[in-house]
């Protein structure tokens, strides 16, 4: 029996052009890939600049309308609908007092979340549920809070809690002078470089 094996040889495999083809598409689908994670990175970074400046006008708005800061306001209870305590006011000393990741309602820098929310300036409850106190989370997933004269800040700084090394060595970059330790952008300890697989708390000053 005669076997056609010319035939055979040209069915078997794939030819370089097909190999090519291949190869192009794969390139172009890593390509799409790699863009769009840092469309998506660029977007988180955008977001954090943007709830900066977001909080900062919230505050400026605040202090505004009522001559106090919110957080320290000492009539915030009679101020607004919702739900209210006495304990909810602050003590109108011109701060914003407590840690900025504190979970402790009785502290200034959680009141401010509660008085902006009352006070229609941010999203969110007005109750008597933590939720009405609770600290926004940024894009990376940490909190965002308040704090006075943090690192070497003066006044009141906006702080961005596990922002990613190089996250945040991007933001110091275009907005500060790209040391942690000093500037209007900082981070804790005294290291003079982010290190890019460390996350870190950074405290923009307001």
């Amino acid at each position: 029996m005669n076997v056609d094996l010319t035939h055979r040889r040209k069915q078997s495999g794939f030819t370089l052009v097909e190999i090519a083809i291949v190869l192009v598409i794969i390139g172009l689908l890593l390509g799409g890939v790699l863009k769009g994670r840092e469309m998506i990175t660029n977007a988180k970074i955008k977001r954090i600049e943007n709830d900066f400046a977001g909080v900062s006008a919230a505050i400026y708005a605040y202090q505004d309308r009522y001559g106090v800061l919110p957080g320290d306001d000492p009539a915030a209870s009679s101020r607004f609908s919702g739900t209210w305590a006495a304990a909810d006011n602050g003590n109108g000393n011109g701060n914003i007092s407590g840690g900025w990741s504190s979970t402790n309602n009785s502290q200034e820098s959680r009141k401010i979340w509660k008085h902006l929310r009352g006070a229609g300036l941010i999203a969110g409850p007005v109750d008597n549920t933590a939720a009405s106190f609770q600290q926004p989370s940024n894009s990376f997933g940490g909190l965002v809070g308040i704090d006075l004269n943090l690192y070497n800040l003066s006044g009141h700084n906006i702080v961005f809690g596990e922002l990613p090394g190089d996250i945040a060595q991007i933001l110091e970059a275009r907005g500060d002078d790209g040391v942690p330790s000093t500037g209007s952008i900082q981070s804790h300890g005294s290291q003079t470089t982010y290190n890019i697989d460390t996350r870190y708390d950074v405290a923009f000053r307001q």
